[in-house]
């Protein structure tokens, strides 16, 4: 399986930017779909992005359409997730997750996942 290692989480204000990485090991990187899954306080784990294996497709929960983008660059390794306009329910672990299809993520179906990085958003 993909090892994966989040980082970039941190404390924002609302309405502030923070932009978290994901840094996968081996060497098929681009053969796996990528996405991001976030759990806050008290709720259930939740899909947020995701990503096809070449990037040519990109999927969002509705709650954060036109905030966050998800990106992937296949040569280094690393997919991102950069988030705009924080709102206080944007608070979250955060977690990296590969999967065979974007569209498996989406319904929160993956191979893999990270250790999880924090964001907290405050007002």
């Amino acid at each position: 399986q993909v090892q994966l290692v989040e980082s970039g989480g941190g404390l924002v204000q609302a309405g502030g930017s923070l932009r978290l990485s994901c840094a996968a090991s081996g060497r098929t990187f681009s053969s796996y779909a990528m996405g991001w899954l976030r759990q806050g306080p008290g709720k259930e784990r939740e899909f947020v992005a995701a990503i096809s294996t070449t990037g040519g497709s990109t999927y969002y929960a509705d709650s954060v359409k036109g905030r966050f983008t998800i990106s992937r660059d296949n040569a280094k390794n690393t997919v991102y997730l950069q988030m705009n306009s924080l709102k206080l329910e944007d608070t979250a672990v955060y977690y990296c997750a590969a999967g065979i299809s974007s569209s498996r993520i989406r319904s929160g179906v993956v191979t893999n996942w990270g250790q999880g990085t924090q964001v907290t958003v405050s007002s």
